[in-house]
């Protein structure tokens, strides 16, 4: 199991921060950015290897790779999506298409979230594993916070797993927001790998998380695992970025 970060994109609402860095290496706390915490993260529940999708403003985290594995004693292996400023995060995680075998804790490089998140996650798949539903995908679902428009909604049933993944959905009729964080299992690489293509190929604006609706609308399974009662936000504008910092020092 490695870590992957998706951290290709513009984040251009965070201007005059991105005009020369990627969103994922905005600063979040003193000189911490998203990038940092998430590598600590992956420090902390043991994950030493790590891949980053990067793309817009790549430079800056070429640059910054070897103080990076350095600080947190992970290997990084920097993937290169050349179509960053075209396309969307859909083809952004296929580009790291070739690490799905090993295994991979993904975290978007725009989500300020806890240790405790991965380590959720990480225990949770090993729970299912263990009573022999191993997931193929497993996705960290907020199910405490209030919902509204611009939230990643999901619909999970009971019986049968997640169900649908939009922002486009009336809050009421979500189970829970997907924050961001996801489980991929060797057994999911194939599959994932077609889903991506065929979402990216049909849509190159669209998410990721699109490609795993494709993927359960061809009747595969995607599981959630609730994060409880957490502090995290998504960054994507200036608002986004003040309540960043508010939840960064206390981590």
């Amino acid at each position: 199991m490695i870590g992957l970060v998706l951290a290709a994109g513009a984040g251009r609402r965070l201007r005059p921060y991105t005009d020369t860095l990627p969103k994922a290496l905005v600063p979040v706390d003193g000189e911490r950015t998203v990038l940092d915490l998430t590598l600590g993260n992956f420090a902390e529940v043991g994950l030493r290897d790590a891949a980053i999708v990067v793309g817009y403003r790549k430079e800056a985290v070429f640059d910054r790779k070897g103080a990076l594995e350095s600080k947190y004693g992970v290997k990084l292996h920097l993937v290169e999506n050349d179509k960053a400023e075209e396309w969307n995060n859909a083809y952004s995680l296929w580009c790291a298409r070739d690490l799905f075998a090993e295994g991979l804790l993904l975290a978007n490089g725009d989500t300020v979230h806890p240790a405790s998140v991965q380590r959720t996650m990480l225990e949770g798949n090993q729970r299912l594993t263990e009573a022999g539903a191993a997931p193929g995908i497993l996705l960290a679902l907020d199910t405490v916070k209030k919902l509204a428009d611009e939230e990643m909604k999901v619909v999970v049933d009971p019986a049968a797993g997640m169900s649908r993944i939009t922002k486009l959905m009336d809050p009421a009729e979500a189970t829970g927001e997907y924050i961001g964080v996801t489980m991929i299992n060797p057994a999911a690489a194939a599959d994932l790998t077609d889903a991506l293509r065929t979402t990216y190929e049909r849509d190159p604006q669209l998410y990721y998380e699109d490609g795993y609706q494709e993927m359960v609308d061809r009747g595969l399974r995607i599981d959630v695992q609730p994060i409880g009662e957490v502090s995290w936000v998504e960054v994507d504008n200036h608002d986004d970025l003040a309540k960043a910092r508010e939840i960064a020092c206390r981590y």
